[in-house]
């Protein structure tokens, strides 16, 4: 006898713990950025529930990859991982941040209206130092898998091709404070690239690709 599966969804039409396949995929079918997965016992999914997606969407083997070819090694476990998203269908963008050892999300801004995913990046980034400066953890590592946002930051200046006017004034608004940010402050925390091509998704990921 097949043993009887518990679904979690923790984004959805109606986050929540469901004990049918056919339930749970009515609150995840056409929805963008639906994160859930089955569980094996109700015990198991109630803990589930109440922890980041991240934790258990994103498996293990992932983040233990052995070294590449390349020489990329292995993620640091004591750090910060940033990733943002654009919703092609609302035109705006949102980002976040999660410790990569445990999975849980530490910071999320947005949705904002008429940003992109570059400036996304970029904000999280720096997001992910103002925390970092704030609870007094200079040498935590933060990964990025923005090459661009990365540079940016290193430049102290978002360089976004992004028009400015009166749509786009709090995306601006956003931009200018990290970037007054980053001139006020120093810090010692190394931004590294994620190298999602050998470790699997960035676990700050949205999900919607």
């Amino acid at each position: 006898m097949t043993k009887k599966k518990v679904y979690v969804v923790w984004k959805g039409v109606t986050p929540g713990i469901y004990t049918s396949w056919e339930d749970c995929k009515k609150q995840v079918e056409g929805f963008a950025g639906a994160a859930y997965k089955s569980f094996s016992s109700m015990e198991e999914a109630q803990q589930a529930y109440n922890e980041h997606p991240a934790r258990h969407i994103y498996k293990k083997e992932k983040r233990d990859a052995p070294v590449s070819k390349t020489g990329v090694g292995n993620p640091i476990h004591d750090s910060i991982c940033v990733d943002a998203a654009w919703n092609s269908v609302q035109k705006d963008m949102e980002y976040q941040g999660v410790f990569y050892k445990t999975g849980n999300r530490i910071f999320h801004t947005g949705p904002v209206a008429h940003g992109t995913n570059n400036i996304g990046e970029f904000l999280a980034i720096v997001h992910a130092l103002g925390y970092c400066k704030k609870h007094q953890i200079p040498s935590m590592p933060i990964y990025s898998d923005s090459r661009n946002a990365i540079g940016w930051v290193k430049a102290k200046k978002c360089k976004t091709n992004l028009e400015e006017n009166a749509k786009t004034a709090p995306v601006f608004e956003l931009i200018r404070r990290a970037e007054k940010w980053l001139i006020e402050n120093t810090y010692k925390n190394p931004i590294l690239k994620w190298e999602t091509s050998t470790w699997g998704e960035n676990p700050a990921d949205f999900g919607r690709k």
